[in-house]
């Protein structure tokens, strides 16, 4: 199991939830979840990670129990939230994993603040959400959400984010999280996803970066995988045969092992 789930408020006011587990000397972890997630998205992942990683798993501005400001929902908000928590934490640089929207956020925390990032694990497709045709049918649906969100839609939206059945008790919990964020937060979200786009940026990482995603990722087009892939200096491309957008929710222990072994990679190049 997780450890217990922490509070903490940053200089800008906002509130974060995280989790904590590891060897505080060990290599420090962040993990970033999805749109409409929390930190329990890595839940399922927690329990096969060696103690020497030192792993955060955040629940971000919005989202779960963490606070809700007005605004501030492009990538350099969370971004800008991730250096804050880590400078009350304690952090002088990590490894930052992101899953989908978290994803993007760990890309743009590596460009806006590459000396905080030892590395990057990318999981889920990384095409520009801009012209994304699934990100933009989701926002247009979620433009018309109104309170309570209809827990059917929240449904249909997190199932479709997976290729291989995953265990009923934390799709129902992943849903439930998703439930807590009201239907102006779910908008300002997927606004943000969709006009704060660094697909153009992605030339300027310079850290090590490990991507990972399904091949049957409904959110990414056949060959733009490799395509964006190449675009990021030095990026390697792991493809899980048969898995979806939420791989690491299929495939916990698999993909715990593989970032596991990227964290042991960066020790060597230290």
């Amino acid at each position: 199991m997780a450890s217990d789930v922490h509070s903490i408020e940053l200089p800008n006011g906002v509130t974060l939830q995280y989790v904590e587990q590891g060897d505080p000397a060990g290599i420090p972890v962040l993990l970033l979840h999805g749109a409409t997630d929390s930190w329990r998205s890595f839940e399922p992942v927690l329990p096969h990670l060696p103690s020497s990683i030192r792993a955060f798993a955040l629940t971000q501005r919005g989202h779960g129990d963490a606070s809700r400001p007005p605004g501030g929902y492009w990538y350099v908000d969370y971004a800008a939230d991730l250096v804050a928590f880590m400078d009350v934490i304690g952090l002088g640089a990590a490894l930052i994993v992101g899953h989908s929207m978290g994803r993007a956020i760990a890309q743009r925390f590596a460009i806006d603040f590459p000396g905080r990032t030892l590395g990057l694990v990318l999981i889920g497709a990384f095409d520009g959400e801009a012209r994304n045709p699934v990100v933009i049918e989701i926002e247009e649906a979620v433009a018309t959400l109104t309170d309570p969100v209809d827990a059917g839609f929240v449904r249909d939206f997190q199932v479709s984010t997976l290729a291989q059945p995953i265990l009923p008790a934390f799709l129902e919990t992943v849903i439930q999280e998703s439930l807590k964020l009201p239907a102006w937060v779910w908008r300002k979200v997927f606004a943000g996803i969709r006009e704060d786009d660094v697909a153009a940026e992605l030339g300027k990482i310079s850290v090590p970066t490990l991507v990972i995603s399904g091949d049957r990722d409904g959110f990414a087009a056949p060959g733009v995988l490799e395509t964006r892939a190449q675009e990021v200096v030095g990026a390697r491309l792991v493809v899980y045969q048969g898995a979806g957008h939420a791989l690491h929710w299929e495939e916990p222990f698999r993909f715990a092992t593989d970032l596991t072994a990227f964290t042991e990679s960066l020790k060597c190049r230290g």
